[in-house]
């Protein structure tokens, strides 16, 4: 009996992984939020955009672009102005630039697959005064529209560019940077559940999330390997 096209292309692995960040996603909104909508819809894209992330899909970027403007709304509403504007206003654009440059660098010529790319130092360098700079900038903009939790909001914004960036420049790199910004989403919304019984959702989801990356991370360093070999890196 021949594979469908979805198992041959994702691992059994990936398909469970993704399963359970649904199930799990989807239960934590039957028990703890009924009413948004929005934020069920918006977790089951960010656990679909990871999956196809995690095995160097541009399809991934076309998703988030989703994902941020669910999110950003999300944010707003709990006057996270750091999250609203960092995805709307940073990760919608950059998502896009990144589904441009993952396209127009597919590995042996297969868009479903993106040739990963290793930075220079001068490029680390440029980078984090770069970040420094965005840190410093959206530190006051934040402080000025009285921003909720003000430093883990504005340390979020800068572990959001870091993950852009190299999602950008299609450095593996950026799935660490994103399990960063995971753990700082969690911390956010953990303490956003302590006044909100609904935010309990939306801190299972980003768990799911990190672990996500994390398997991310796994998966594009052996991908690397692969590219690097000229081996064939389809599971």
């Amino acid at each position: 009996m021949k594979k469908s096209k979805l198992t041959s292309y994702f691992s059994k692995f990936e398909i469970g992984l993704w399963c359970s960040s649904v199930i799990l996603t989807v239960a934590a909104f039957m028990i703890f939020d009924r009413e948004n909508q929005m934020m069920l819809a918006a977790s089951v894209i960010g656990a679909t955009y990871l999956i196809f992330n995690a095995k160097g899909n541009p399809a991934g970027q076309v998703l988030l672009v989703i994902f941020s403007v669910f999110y950003g709304v999300i944010s707003y509403t709990f006057a996270y102005y750091g999250e609203m504007i960092t995805y709307l206003g940073m990760s919608t654009p950059m998502a896009v630039l990144s589904l441009i440059a993952w396209l127009r660098n597919p590995y042996n010529g297969d868009r479903s697959q993106v040739k990963i790319n290793r930075i220079g130092r001068g490029e680390v360098l440029f980078m984090i005064l770069l970040i420094a700079a965005v840190t410093a900038a959206f530190y006051f903009i934040l402080r000025y529209f009285g921003t909720a939790r003000l430093l883990p909001s504005t340390l979020s914004v800068t572990t959001s560019f870091l993950a852009v960036y190299l999602t950008f420049r299609r450095s593996r790199f950026f799935t660490l940077a994103y399990a960063v910004n995971d753990i700082v989403l969690i911390i956010l919304w953990a303490l956003a559940s302590l006044e909100s019984r609904s935010c309990i959702s939306v801190t299972i989801c980003l768990i799911m999330f990190l672990v996500n990356d994390i398997y991310s991370y796994v998966n594009w360093t052996r991908l690397e390997r692969r590219q690097g070999s000229g081996g064939d890196i389809r599971e």
